[in-house]
């Protein structure tokens, strides 16, 4: 008997991909040659909502909606770039083999990069996990687990992608799908010659690449995506966005991310400047394009960089970003508390005016920008944190957040390379639970779990080299337990280790006086503050509770640097956070 099918999720691993046909069967022998995926594919997933029975995803008749896939802006042979990997949607009509169902086939991949990423979901109820193997053409090999959540169940916390209905013979269901994208770790400078995947029962797999390295880029800013919220709408309406520089450089490219969201957005044209003052640019804004082109389009849930553009970047320094959005837009992915002003213009494409009369609105978050890069240097600091990383209670328009001021340390030394200093604070985020549910319009824009955008906002950011950790607070002042939060550190810490990376973790400040800061908080912040500095799991230990504290009060922050909700250090606190990092720390 067949049981109900219910929703349907789409999950993306990063991996190596492409390819016509072998037998599973020979392929998992152990004797076949490596063959593109597409030769592989075995399972068909995607239908044509008049003809669902020509597709059978998980056994029961389950598949994937070719009208909701173009919708989504994911057609066939589409190339999706998604967490910084190039992976193209099978070029297949709906009803033929489109996946391949993971059995210790041999896939001929090439390329060096850091990571592999696969376009995955599992079939089964509970995801689907299995060990597979790398080749290099020097002819050393290297194991990699991956497990691929399952299309109904997985969470949408980390999906690449969620369509609203499943299809099957009986009729079309109003439940999700999910396909996500998973990496797994590569061998630094080594070329790709195959990969064997795992044999793992209900384990999808339809597109996979290496992720190749960021060579010659530094990140310089970056923002966490927070959720998606309500904007406009915006309809023939630009974009002017103020952003902050920890380095410069000779050149420049943007990140666009469509992060969460259901629909593709369009960027009709978008140009960079060096801010003047408010809207106004220094000079004649200067045009970006996309694979030549002035516009992209982004398909939910991918991500688009700028052509290479040949800017004079100052370090710290603001720049304005200018995007027209053709519209209409009545939703996007946003960093929520940008303490910035930017702008939203009247109607029009003003992308290419210096003068900022045309942008008459306030905007007070960053939409659909997540990342700038600058060519050359030595790679980027990441800092993983909540409200306090964020820049909550540090003066607007002023870039006083202690991200702000680590990067002006850097630039003003010689002793460690400069690095670019990126910013992955999201205001009421916590380690082990999501705010924001991973799909969907919302209004709680505190951002998915640190564990559960670990990978989208360190691991992918560009020419990352170590990373921060500053998390805790709002789990404690939620009722979480030190053991839970310990758990979800460690597992950050390990699957950092497992990049190379080097991990570093700072310690939870003081927060009494606050309503929510108990002295029940109090005894589990402790806690979780000595396991940092003893447990050995870091790299190193950024002590920001001992630097602030009052030590008269250690459960209080120094009367000096409390912005006055005994939560957040004002200015001079945020400060004296910076000044008491050991920048030799900070390299690998």
């Amino acid at each position: 008997m067949r049981r109900r099918v219910r929703g349907f999720a789409v999950a993306i691993v990063s991996f190596a991909f492409l390819a016509p046909a072998v037998s599973a069967r020979a392929a998992a022998d152990g004797r076949a040659e490596p063959q593109p995926l597409e030769r592989l594919f075995d399972s068909t997933a995607v239908s044509d909502n008049a003809r669902p029975g020509l597709a059978d995803f998980d056994g029961y008749g389950g598949s994937l909606s070719a009208q909701d896939l173009t919708a989504a802006g994911w057609t066939p042979g589409r190339a999706l770039t998604v967490q910084g990997a190039r992976l193209t949607w099978p070029r297949r009509v709906p009803g033929e083999p489109d996946n391949v169902l993971a059995d210790g086939q041999s896939v001929r991949v090439g390329g060096r990069g850091d990571a592999l990423a696969f376009l995955v979901a599992g079939t089964g109820g509970a995801g689907a996990s299995g060990t597979g193997s790398v080749s290099y053409r020097d002819r050393t090999r290297s194991s990699y687990a991956l497990a691929a959540p399952d299309w109904r169940a997985g969470p949408l916390a980390t999906k690449a992608l969620a369509l609203p209905h499943i299809n099957t013979p009986g009729g079309q269901l109003a439940e999700q799908a999910r396909l996500y994208v998973v990496t797994v770790p590569l061998v630094r400078g080594l070329q790709v010659a195959s990969v064997q995947l795992p044999r793992a029962a209900g384990l999808h797999v339809f597109a996979l690449a290496v992720r190749t390295s960021d060579r010659g880029w530094t990140g310089s800013w970056a923002a966490a995506t927070s959720g998606i919220r309500a904007e406009g709408p915006w309809s023939d309406r630009t974009v002017r966005l103020v952003v902050h520089t920890s380095v410069g450089g000779p050149r420049l490219r943007l990140r666009f991310d469509n992060t969460f969201a259901a629909a593709p957005v369009r960027i009709g044209s978008a140009t960079v400047a060096v801010q003047k003052a408010g809207a106004t640019a220094r000079g004649v804004p200067v045009p970006l394009s996309f694979r030549g082109v002035a516009g992209a389009e982004i398909p939910a849930g991918a991500q688009v960089f700028s052509d290479p553009l040949h800017f004079a970047v100052p370090s710290d320094a603001n720049l304005l970003v200018s995007f027209h959005l053709p519209g209409p837009v009545a939703a996007a992915p946003v960093h929520q508390l940008a303490v910035q002003r930017s702008y939203v213009s009247v109607t029009g494409d003003h992308a290419a005016e210096g003068s900022g009369a045309a942008y008459t609105t306030v905007l007070t978050r960053w939409p659909l920008l997540t990342g700038v890069d600058v060519g050359g240097g030595p790679g980027s600091v990441v800092l993983l944190g909540d409200s306090i990383t964020d820049g909550d209670k540090s003066t607007t328009d002023a870039n006083r957040r202690w991200p702000n001021v680590l990067a002006a340390r850097l630039l003003a030394q010689n002793l460690v390379p400069r690095y670019g200093v990126l910013n992955q604070g999201i205001s009421g985020n916590r380690v082990v639970t999501d705010r924001y549910p991973g799909d969907g319009i919302s209004t709680d824009m505190a951002g998915v779990s640190a564990v559960h955008r670990f990978d989208r906002d360190v691991l992918a950011q560009t020419s990352a080299r170590t990373a921060v950790v500053f998390e805790g607070v709002n789990d404690l002042r939620s009722q979480a337990t030190a053991q839970q939060i310990v758990a979800g550190l460690r597992e950050i810490a390990d699957r950092g280790h497992a990049r190379g990376l080097r991990m570093l973790a700072g310690t939870i400040l003081p927060c009494g006086g606050e309503a929510r800061c108990t002295a029940g908080v109090e005894a589990e912040r402790s806690a979780v503050n000595a396991w940092i500095r003893g447990a050995g799991v870091f790299d190193g230990v950024l002590d920001f509770d001992a630097a602030l504290r009052d030590p008269q009060q250690p459960a209080r922050m120094l009367s000096a640097y409390d912005s006055g909700d005994h939560l957040h250090p004002g200015d001079a606190g945020l400060a004296a956070m910076a000044r008491s990092v050991d920048l030799r720390a900070l390299v690998p």
